[in-house]
């Protein structure tokens, strides 16, 4: 198991995985997104891969905090195929997501997961994560359906 740097090349592999989590997403859009991602820099998308099918995803972006030396990195997407939980892949990209983190001076990872995963909320509880209740957002546009 190797995590690396994502490339376009893993779009249809990371098509599938947004699916599992009942993301309706086309191959063109993760291209693009992708893309963009790998441009930005203050983003890491990194892949899980075993031998040469890809396990998993996270999705990571660094935000400057005003008042704090450190960022802070927070995890956008973060997926495990249904045939790899509880293999360790998760934990694998995790630690890579705190390794990218720590070299990034952050003084913390955070993460929204919706109410409903709630096999997810086991998984980062047993990585050290805390509950932080309060989340709010505004929608700047309709939900997609």
């Amino acid at each position: 198991m190797i995590v690396r740097s994502a490339t376009v090349h893993d779009k249809d592999a990371i098509v599938k995985l947004l699916f599992q989590l009942d993301y309706p997403v086309t191959e063109d859009l993760v291209a693009q997104q992708i893309g963009r991602l790998l441009a930005h820099p203050d983003a890491l998308l990194l892949v899980a891969e075993d031998g040469t099918q890809v396990q998993g995803f996270i999705s990571l972006h660094f935000i400057p905090q005003l008042p704090l030396e450190g960022d802070f990195c927070r995890i956008s997407y973060f997926c495990v195929g249904d045939g790899a939980r509880s293999g360790g892949v998760g934990r694998r990209l995790e630690a890579a997501a705190v390794e990218a983190a720590t070299a990034r001076n952050c003084d913390r990872i955070e993460v929204h997961c919706h109410i409903r995963r709630t096999r997810a909320h086991e998984f980062y509880a047993r990585q050290g994560f805390e509950e932080s209740p309060k989340y709010l957002m505004k929608r700047l546009r309709p939900a997609s359906p």
